[in-house]
């Protein structure tokens, strides 16, 4: 652990401009974690509309000290934190001219229009590269910038449809189900991210910047993971199982006297010590179920032998079980249980923020950097609450 007099009061990204298009999930998830990792982040909105769209997603809204309702919805806070917003109505040509001002300062543009949606203004990556070369150029879309699907919305209930997570997500005589938040935006958020910084690597390297084409359906598909590559190698497509894993037995969701426990018993030593508890030692030198390949085969025979006797314990009773023994096992919580855990607190994933509505209640950043931290400098900010900036001379990014 490094002394407090050893870390950094400003974070990697210190210095780095950001000018951002984006507006939804995706892109604002992006231009978030570059915000809490120290860059500064302009983050534009439409006048006309109201800015950006999730700020009507709510309820929940933030409400002042008058009891008036703001523009700041839980939604929208969950991917606006670090950032100054100002309006821009881009379909005006003062508006084109403003960000072509600020694209000048940036080293960083992150968009998420249809692919050509920006071209009749003049800013798409085409235009900007030629009079501002240096310019790292974001791009996410639904199917990305090219094939034949490139001309389609996207989001996330679609990516997952098509890019397959719904097969596999929901019980095995269930309909195909998405995933409880829009992971499809979120992981195509963090891919963004990783992209970006590589083209700014390469930036600070060579002068040189570059377009970064992320499709969310590009990203959900690179998240299928195992499953994914089972299915390219065999050609088959897999089995939704619930919450049951299609290479270990015994590795779920299982009921208990008072409700469930997870259970990931991920080797034959496990299986072992596992057993010890529920009484049935003699299942281990059972040929149906001495190996994990075993129990995959007889996995509803073994099924039927260890549900009833879980369920004959209580949760905790099972968790302290398995601590002890050295199996992995855990709850199933609830948010309100998930926040109001020391774990939570000890790690920092809730902190408090004072916006220009009153104090919100956000979720923390993940990454934690013994040298240069994450900070939060900003709460998410009403709609266009730093338009002034744009009135500054020079560079408006340093008046942020």
């Amino acid at each position: 652990m490094m002394a407090s007099s050893d870390i950094l009061p400003h974070g990697p990204l210190s210095g780095v401009k950001v000018l951002d298009l984006s507006r939804i999930l995706a892109g604002p998830t992006c231009t978030q974690m570059l915000g809490d990792l120290g860059a500064t982040v302009l983050k534009i909105e439409n006048p006309r509309s109201g800015g950006d769209d999730t700020r009507q997603w709510g309820p929940p809204y933030v409400v002042d000290a008058e009891g008036n309702q703001s523009d700041l919805s839980a939604y929208f806070m969950s991917a606006n934190r670090n950032k100054r917003s100002v309006e821009v109505d881009i379909t005006t040509s003062e508006g084109q001219a403003t960000i072509r001002r600020l694209a000048a300062h940036a080293d960083i543009l992150l968009e998420n229009f249809k692919p050509g949606g920006l071209r009749k203004y003049g800013l798409d990556y085409d235009s900007l590269r030629k009079d501002f070369p240096h310019l790292v150029y974001g791009s996410i879309s639904g199917y990305g910038q090219t094939g034949p699907n490139a001309h389609k919305p996207g989001y996330d209930l679609m990516a997952q449809g098509y890019g397959g997570i719904m097969s596999l997500t929901g019980e095995p005589d269930g309909r195909p189900m998405k995933v409880g938040v829009g992971i499809a935006d979120v992981m195509c958020g963090m891919y963004a991210c990783v992209g970006i910084l590589a083209a700014l690597r390469h930036k600070e390297q060579t002068g040189e910047g570059q377009q970064v084409d992320i499709a969310l359906v590009d990203a959900q598909i690179a998240w299928l993971i195992n499953e994914g590559v089972a299915t390219l190698n065999t050609g088959s497509a897999p089995k939704r199982r619930g919450n049951e894993h299609p290479s270990i037995v015994p590795y779920g969701l299982y009921e208990t006297a008072d409700g469930h426990v997870i259970l990931a018993v991920g080797n034959d030593s496990q299986f072992g010590r596992f057993l010890q508890f529920l009484g049935l030692e003699g299942l281990a030198r059972d040929p149906r179920f001495a190996t994990n390949p075993a129990r995959l085969e007889h996995r509803d025979a073994l099924a039927d032998i260890i549900v009833p006797a879980i369920r004959q314990h209580t949760t905790d009773a099972v968790i302290a079980a398995m601590e002890e023994r050295k199996v992995p096992a855990g709850p199933v919580q609830t948010l309100d249980q998930v926040f109001a855990s020391d774990q939570v607190a000890a790690r920092k994933m809730a902190i408090e923020m004072q916006s220009e509505a009153g104090p919100v209640q956000l979720l923390g950043n993940p990454l934690k950097l013994s040298r240069t931290p994450v900070t939060y400098r900003h709460a998410p900010p009403t709609c266009g609450s730093s338009t002034d900036v744009l009135e500054q001379e020079g560079d408006p990014f340093d008046a942020l």
